[in-house]
């Protein structure tokens, strides 16, 4: 039988979130649950209202990102958990070609290429992720970056159990928190060089409105994972 998959979209005042719902709503693979939580939302909750018979709709009081996706996980019923922003897109297959790539990869999370997108949609690069390279040269890019991104990834949800949810404190780099933690536990985390996820750049987004603020932020992250991230790769002779 094939695993069912939860994906969970957290929204707040986003006017991109039908074109997200549509997406998602388009996989190939078809034993999927769609999951909207609505982050205190103050506009945009009408564009849910064509989508309601076929999504579960969560509301909760305004709390960021990382608690708007620890809710979505907690009230899911897939065996893998999808992150979809509001503003991005799934591509058809998305859903299908990663549960076949962790199957035969026997893991608990994996992490894909993506295009980039621009606000009318358009793909502006394509493959904007990282290239593969050995496991321990793509470990040392987590000691001062972040080379996942986050809507490319799929976990199996009993991972959670292992080393948590989202860190709720971080508002900006809880996603970066959480590789690190994972990855620290010793699981790894391969990447399927393939994009999958359409991620949209546009002048709303919180990556270029509070960019000091994740600066800061990211750089707190780092100092606290860096040292035993370095023992990580130097045990596997990197």
């Amino acid at each position: 039988m094939n695993p069912k998959v939860s994906i969970v979209i957290p929204f707040y005042n986003c006017p991109y979130v039908p074109q997200a719902i549509q997406s998602a709503l388009s996989q190939t693979y078809t034993d999927v649950e769609i999951i909207i939580v609505n982050d205190g939302s103050t506009q945009h909750e009408e564009l849910l209202k064509p989508y309601l018979p076929y999504i579960y709709v969560l509301g909760k009081s305004n709390g960021g990102t990382a608690s708007a996706l620890n809710h979505g996980i907690r009230h899911a019923s897939g065996d893998y958990i999808a992150w979809l922003s509001s503003d991005d897109l799934l591509y058809p297959d998305k859903i299908r070609h990663q549960v076949e790539f962790m199957q035969r990869e026997n893991v608990l999370i994996s992490h894909t290429n993506f295009n980039y997108i621009n606000e009318h949609s358009a793909v502006t690069k394509l493959n904007g992720g990282a290239e593969p390279v050995p496991e321990p040269d793509w470990l040392r890019l987590f000691v001062n970056g972040n080379p996942v991104n986050g809507c490319t990834v799929m976990i199996r949800r009993d991972l959670f159990s292992a080393v948590s949810l989202f860190d709720e404190l971080l508002p900006y780099t809880h996603d970066l928190d959480l590789w690190m933690r994972i990855l620290l536990n010793g699981h790894r985390f391969p990447y399927l060089n393939e994009s999958l996820t359409a991620y949209r750049r546009h002048g709303g987004m919180g990556t270029v409105r509070h960019a000091d603020a994740i600066g800061r932020e990211a750089s707190m992250v780092w100092s606290r994972y860096r040292e035993p991230l370095l023992q990580r790769i130097a045990a596997m002779g990197g």
